[in-house]
């Protein structure tokens, strides 16, 4: 059994290997690498089991981009993405009565509102593939992969004091996630993106991208034990970079 066995793995990895070997016969070689900053505008929530009703968390974020392009493979050029961002994610909650309307607070007579924005230090890694122009002119790609992030610190925005909230009144009266603190640092998941890029021969390159985040990591403790089964990240990022070349094996 264990040779039967050694011998279905050997021919598993033969079959994995024959197309990365006729993607090396058939691609031309790249050995491009660029370097450059990003910056945009997140729309996110957490996706709390007991629901927490939510309207969209607005953020920036931004940081330094890395682009390793390897191959092009007929029509497709292939690269590997990669940043190192700063990043505001977040809930805010849509505090509405029974009758869907929003809750007004008997002592300052205004409609509470509360907003939590969690600072969050992420790496994604992406495979990238493009079609279009390489050096010069338009180029469209599509690019996915992990994302790992470490949350750094968090901030409130309300409108009334935590026990003096019209809680009485709400449709949804989950208030846990007001006072408790993150307890998982690490966050992790998935992210795609579409995007455009130009490219001039002695600027560089520029891109304009949409991309989607889902965490497959909770904020919070989800034991039996714990208060919320669910709560994880996501987000909708709308994003410019700027790429300048380092080395380019293609002129």
């Amino acid at each position: 059994m264990k040779m039967r066995n050694r011998s279905i793995l050997c021919i598993i990895s033969l079959l994995m290997l024959f197309p990365l070997s006729s993607l090396a016969q058939v691609g031309e070689h790249r050995s491009d690498l660029a370097i450059g900053v990003n910056g945009g505008y997140m729309l996110s929530n957490v996706g709390f089991v007991p629901k927490v009703n939510q309207t969209f968390h607005g953020g920036y974020t931004g940081g330094l981009s890395f682009r390793y392009v390897c191959e092009k493979y007929f029509n497709s050029i292939c690269s590997i993405y990669a940043e190192l961002n700063y990043a505001q994610m977040g809930w805010k909650e849509d505090i509405l009565d029974r009758e869907d309307q929003p809750v007004i607070n008997e002592e300052t007579q205004q409609a509470e509102s509360f907003s939590r924005t969690l600072n969050y230090v992420q790496l994604p890694i992406f495979a990238r593939l493009g079609w279009g122009r390489e050096q010069k002119g338009v180029q469209f790609f599509f690019q996915a992969g992990p994302q790992l992030g470490y949350y750094l610190s968090d901030k409130v925005t309300k409108n009334f004091e935590l026990d003096k909230r019209n809680s009485w009144k709400r449709a949804n009266d989950e208030v846990h996630q007001d006072t408790m603190a993150v307890e998982n640092k690490l966050d992790y998941g998935i992210a795609a993106g579409i995007g455009m890029e130009y490219s001039f021969p002695k600027l560089g390159h520029f891109m304009l991208e949409a991309r989607y985040y889902y965490g497959l990591g909770n904020i919070y403790k989800d034991t039996k034990r714990d208060y919320f089964g669910k709560s994880n990240n996501s987000s909708i990022i709308v994003k410019l970079t700027y790429l300048f070349d380092l080395k380019k094996t293609k002129q």
